[in-house]
């Protein structure tokens, strides 16, 4: 058994670092940590907590190209990608840097007491299980409203990204957050039952696969612990034959290439009504051509590798599944290590890999119906629930079919993206509850009704 963690550059194969998995004694310490600063930090004044936020994006903002540079290092994202990352976590502290004193405040409800209001106290401490695909982001966007509530976190961050969890806590520790306040845990994910059943852990926020979201909702369950969960996608997006192809063909390349396609809401499902199509697909392919592939360090670069060699595996098995059922490979599908080309597949039916499952690569499913009826239908044809993206010139008939998709996301001429102004999160096996938001800062706090009688 490993008694180490060691990290590799995905694009060029080269060890990074190794980093020594945290004994049992050296977690139950952290866990203690946690609970003792717990107990302080609870009761620090919003604006102190706001203060520290600002020292932290400020920290960021002076560290964004050494924290761009591990992140392309460890997971293989471009560049200008990681810069990108870093600059939306400052901009989701600014978020609550503005709203949290007001999201937090007690709302006065009018009752026969002499004053009743409710109070919202945050929990304690609180686990994060992350992935590997944003790795800043992810973090960023549990931790900046848990922590600002009054909790402490603690982070089991994906393996192949360890640099980028060491870095974040001592983020945290550098803008003059309390030790304890956020901690990474170095350590398996078989450490995650007990992490999940000690009483110091008041709660658990997963960001992952539907399998793993299955897992941890039964650990949470059985020990009757919080638990919010943003699990897999793969999102539709609807071409309706009035979509202004030359406006928006880019943004739908950059739905489904972006960070390589290693994304839960990236476009997966392209449903496009026939008298459309051909346009649509000549315009789409020659969109994903001028895309750059190369070193994720150069600037020019616009999609380089998967962030392992077995995810490349992975989707060129669900390639091969589906051209086996009669999809067709309209360009692409070359794999070289941990490089997948840019793929588009046509002919696509539901019951492919590349329709029913969620593809964590770039890899577009062109699926043709022949009514907008039909495309609705076909994108509700999903497990999953996270986002759905339409494009049409008719907004309002759009919005008349806002309740025709189960999703947590309904967008229309734009790509599904997470926004900190907005709640974010999955129905049906997509999972459950929310971040962002207020309701993101409300995630894991005690709702307490307060009632005083006269």
């Amino acid at each position: 058994m490993s008694t180490t963690i060691d990290t590799k550059n995905p694009y060029n194969g080269d060890a990074l670092k190794s980093y020594p998995l945290d004994s049992e004694n050296a977690i139950q310490k952290k866990l203690d940590t946690a609970e003792a600063t717990f107990k302080s930090w609870k009761t620090y004044d919003i604006e102190d907590r706001i203060d520290l936020l600002k020292n932290l994006a400020d920290t960021l903002h002076q560290s964004k190209n050494r924290l761009s540079t591990l992140m392309t290092q460890e997971m293989g994202k471009p560049i200008l990608e990681s810069k990108a990352e870093i600059e939306k976590c400052i901009f989701l502290i600014d978020f609550y840097v503005k709203n949290s004193d007001q999201f937090l405040q007690d709302d006065l409800i009018e009752t026969d007491a002499k004053e009743s209001f409710i109070s919202y106290d945050p929990l304690g401490c609180i686990l994060a299980v992350m992935p590997w695909n944003f790795p800043f982001w992810q973090v960023m966007r549990f931790a900046i409203p848990t922590l600002t509530a009054g909790n402490v976190a603690l982070l089991k961050h994906a393996s192949n990204v360890t640099g980028c969890a060491v870095a974040i806590e001592k983020l945290f520790l550098e803008a003059g957050f309390p030790e304890g306040c956020f901690q990474t845990l170095i350590t398996d994910h078989q450490s995650v039952e007990s992490l999940i059943a000690n009483p110091i852990v008041k709660a658990v926020s997963l960001t992952g696969s539907e399998k793993a979201g299955r897992k941890i909702a039964e650990l949470a369950g059985k020990n009757l612990k919080p638990s919010l969960l943003e699990l897999g996608g793969n999102n539709a997006c609807i071409v309706l034959e009035d979509a202004d192809l030359e406006k928006h063909i880019e943004t739908m390349v950059k739905a489904r290439m972006q960070n390589a396609g290693q994304s839960c809401i990236a476009a997966k499902r392209f449903i496009v009504v026939d008298r459309i199509y051909d346009e649509f697909l000549e315009k789409f392919t020659a969109q994903v051509k001028t895309l750059t592939s190369g070193d994720p360090m150069d600037e020019d670069t616009t999609l380089s590798c998967l962030a392992r060699e077995d995810l490349a595996e992975t989707l060129k098995e669900q390639i091969e599944k589906s051209v086996a059922l009669g999809a067709q490979v309209a360009y692409g599908d070359q794999k070289d290590g941990a490089f997948y080309q840019p793929t588009i597949l046509t002919e696509v039916t539901p019951e492919m890999p590349v329709f029913k499952e969620e593809t964590f690569g770039p890899v577009a499913a062109i699926i043709k119906v022949e009514t907008e009826d039909e495309a609705y239908e076909m994108a509700s044809n999903s497990q999953f629930g996270l986002g759905t993206m339409v494009f049409t010139a008719d907004h309002e008939a759009a919005i008349d079919r806002i309740s025709d998709i189960e999703d947590g996301g309904f967008f229309i001429n734009e790509m599904v993206k997470s926004d900190p102004r907005l709640p974010f999160g999955g129905t049906k096996i997509s999972g459950y509850g929310r971040e962002l938001s207020k309701e993101g800062m409300l995630a894991f706090v005690n709702t307490k009704t307060v009632y005083i009688n006269h």
